[in-house]
């Protein structure tokens, strides 16, 4: 090992990941309540000790040369390890302390609270750093292992794996209460079709799952408009811009508040579970290993869970 790594600091390393997440000397500077030039002296002192430069401007944009993105993956290995000893040292004392880094796809962001809110009722002291990614995002991050967990849909089939599904996701036609299918008390999928369908970015679990139901049962849809995220999405169906299959986990307010109908679609709720989801042989913190045995063994709480979410009112 070169010497010159050994001097490396883990203020040095911790600052370099500021900028890294922030790409801007400015904003991490204020991230880690230092000024600007302390900023920029500590990543030249930690470029001499790497023997080559970290960040290249282009267009006024800071990119991330590859010796960076090794040391970024490096440093999240040293900091891993070492968020892993602080919870084995917590255990070792008898409770279980530290940080959950759990990624989600959107549409399951309205449960999962609720199911740390239960976790943390077992285990005070542990926090949580969410993301709320949609389905593309989330196999990039599975790949790249960058969080404890996963919870998401559909786990890809390309990865070795290891998942296990623990709640119902249905996917439901919605409509706001005016449209004229409210009024039929039994529809199929193709009668929807004539009518624009409001679906997320291309991204989107829920969308593949839909587009690849839909093309199976041969219902094709005339329009369809594009909506960034599940809230615009469930807004936009409430203004009566079009219809929408959503889970109904993402719609339960609405439609116990009468903003919104499900609409009785034969073929439909398409039927799809959330999924506990990390790369197969990935040593799991202590917290991580906690928080999926409480998922995997605690089926009153998650059925519980399911009931309160499948209720439209």
């Amino acid at each position: 090992m070169r010497k010159s790594l050994m001097r490396m600091t883990f203020r040095q390393l911790q600052i370099f990941r500021a900028v890294c997440e922030s790409r801007s000397y400015s904003r991490a500077a204020e991230e880690m309540a230092l000024t600007q030039p302390a900023v920029s002296l500590q990543i030249r002192q930690l470029e001499e000790l790497v023997g080559q430069p970290l960040f290249d401007y282009v267009a006024k944009k800071l990119y991330l040369t590859p010796a960076a993105e090794a040391l970024l993956r490096a440093s999240e290995d040293v900091f891993g390890r070492l968020e892993a000893l602080d919870m084995q040292l917590s255990d070792l004392q008898g409770s279980l302390q530290g940080q959950l880094t759990l990624a989600v796809e959107s549409s399951a962001k309205y449960l999962v609270p609720h199911l740390f809110a239960a976790f943390r009722e077992q285990h005070p002291e542990v926090g949580l750093q969410l993301v709320v990614v949609n389905h593309g995002q989330a196999v990039r991050r599975l790949s790249a292992s960058r969080d404890d967990l996963l919870i998401m849909s559909q786990p890809p089939g390309d990865q070795p794996l290891d998942f296990f599904p623990f709640l119902n996701n249905p996917i439901v036609a919605v409509a706001p209460p005016q449209h004229p299918l409210c009024a039929l008390e039994k529809l199929r999928l193709s009668d929807l079709t004539p009518f624009p369908l409001l679906v997320r970015e291309p991204g989107s679990g829920t969308r593949r799952a839909c587009e690849e139901y839909c093309h199976q049962k041969r219902a094709h849809f005339a329009q369809t408009v594009e909506i960034g995220s599940t809230e615009a999405q469930v807004e936009a169906t409430i203004a009566g811009l079009g219809l929408a299959l959503l889970p109904r986990h993402a719609v339960r307010l609405e439609l116990a508040r009468g903003l919104l109908r499900e609409l009785p679609v034969e073929e439909l709720p398409l039927q799809r579970s959330w999924c506990v989801v990390h790369g197969r042989g990935k040593r799991l913190s202590p917290v991580a290993q906690a928080f999926r045995d409480f998922i995997r063994g605690e089926r009153a709480q998650i059925a519980e869970l399911e009931q309160r979410f499948s209720r439209a009112g």
